[in-house]
């Protein structure tokens, strides 16, 4: 037997005055409630209600007991609104690891305005693109490129930011400005060395629905795409930044955008950036760091929505 649901039975009869009653507010038969009123009295061992076809009282065991169990009533209507309370007004510490650029770029203004909804909760960010461990550096979520994903850890899209080829327009004044990602070869190319392995990013392209990789010469390299974003405005040559990067240097013309439609070229688009939110496994999706998924995604969502 459920005793907490057959006390919560005997405490709404007693309340509405009535078997019926009852059945309407708990929203079952009149039929089931006087069942589960005999179940708690055989239970007990006593008799705690007094009931005809047309009346119904408290026995003297009755009425003691309902003075004793009213309380656990009120006692679990008052856990549940804390924990609603403790939902809804998050305290605490959060962690949370992203890659350097998408840390610096999106996610530092993004926690500012979740700071300011949540005044109770403790944020700190570490932004790194080393590989990073959840449970022996206290991460409770972790944003992710495609790289960075392993096995066991159970990642969500949260993102599909387009990536950007571009050059200042004096390095394509000096240089020439490149029809398709096939002519990459023949210019200065910038490029990005993952801190997590070594290896140089790849360039990957997408032309009617096909994925493919250009080769590029690369002359530069870096594993700080935020320098890269400089060597290429100060004309060192042609760079692929995520929009989140890049989109500063577009607006001030400092760099160029390459491969766009209509620009006199084949067109293939750069193949976009996926972004993953991550956490170790599901019991760490805790109140809060889905309030700050929500969060950000409702950010994100209106600038590069997951596809």
């Amino acid at each position: 037997m459920n005793l907490l649901g057959a006390i919560d039975c005997f405490i709404k009869v007693v309340e509405a005055g009535s078997i019926v009653g009852a059945a309407k507010t708990l929203g079952v038969s009149a039929a089931a409630v006087s069942q589960t009123l005999g179940r708690l009295e055989n239970h007990l061992d006593t008799r705690l209600l007094q009931r005809t076809t047309r009346s119904m009282a408290l026995t003297e065991s009755g009425s003691v007991y309902f003075e004793k169990v009213k309380r656990i009533a009120l006692d679990l209507e008052s856990a549940q609104s804390a924990i609603s309370h403790a939902q809804t007004q998050l305290q605490g510490h959060l962690s949370i690891a992203s890659t350097a650029g998408f840390g610096r770029h999106v996610l530092a203004p993004v926690i500012a305005g979740f700071a300011e909804r949540y005044p109770q909760l403790t944020l700190e960010l570490s932004t790194t693109d080393r590989k990073i461990n959840h449970l022996h550096e206290g991460i409770d979520l972790s944003l992710r490129i495609e790289p960075q994903l392993e096995d066991g850890i159970i990642a969500r899209k949260v993102a599909t930011v387009p990536f950007v080829i571009c050059a200042s327009p004096d390095y394509l004044q000096k240089a020439g400005r490149p029809s398709t990602p096939a002519d990459l070869q023949q210019h200065a190319c910038l490029a990005f060395r993952y801190p997590l392995d070594g290896r140089l990013l790849r360039w990957w392209f997408v032309e009617q629905g096909q994925r493919f990789e250009a080769g590029i010469n690369a002359t530069a390299i870096s594993d700080d795409i935020d320098a890269l974003a400089q060597m290429a405005a100060h004309g060192a040559g042609i760079t692929r930044l995520a929009e989140f990067v890049a989109a500063p240097y577009l607006e001030s013309g400092q760099l160029v955008s390459l491969f766009e439609p209509g620009g006199g070229s084949t067109f293939a688009s750069a193949a976009p950036l996926e972004i993953y939110a991550c956490v170790q496994e599901r019991a760490a999706m805790t109140s809060k760091v889905k309030a700050f998924t929500e969060f950000l995604q409702e950010f994100l969502h209106t600038r590069w929505p997951a596809r």
